[in-house]
């Protein structure tokens, strides 16, 4: 079933359809809400590696659906410390859950201040409405 579209207050937005939910000196990653409806279902989701490091606005990862693949592009820059094992082998949980059971990595953020070039939910949702 399909995740009612919704875009929580507490997270931080990149304008490609990102989402950083940022705790202290570590931040979680996944994709939005419109991100998942406008791919469709996901049946592959390739992560980066452990201990990867990922730069700000650059490519990460993919996500493959029944209609595209697409590049993650991540929000903060950082070290990767944990990939989402359970959209490894299930990728559709993004689709069920894009802020919850479906985000895809954590990172040990390398410039906390990055965050602060990030929207708000309600700028990210004027982005799409504007768009």
């Amino acid at each position: 079933m399909a995740a009612t579209e919704i875009y929580p207050d507490e997270l931080r937005y990149h304008s490609e359809h990102d989402w950083a939910r940022i705790e202290g000196d570590e931040a979680t990653l996944g994709i939005t809400w419109f991100a998942q409806d406008s791919l469709g279902e996901l049946v592959h989701f390739e992560p980066p590696d452990a201990g990867a490091t990922i730069a700000k606005d650059a490519a990460y990862g993919e996500v493959e659906s029944v209609k595209a693949v697409s590049d993650l592009i991540t929000p903060l820059s950082g070290e990767v410390i944990e990939i989402n094992q359970k959209v490894v082998d299930a990728p559709e949980t993004v689709n069920e859950d894009p802020y919850g059971e479906g985000w895809l990595v954590r990172i040990r953020l390398s410039d906390p201040a990055e965050a602060e070039s990030l929207l708000d939910a309600a700028s990210y949702r004027q982005l799409l409405e504007d768009a």
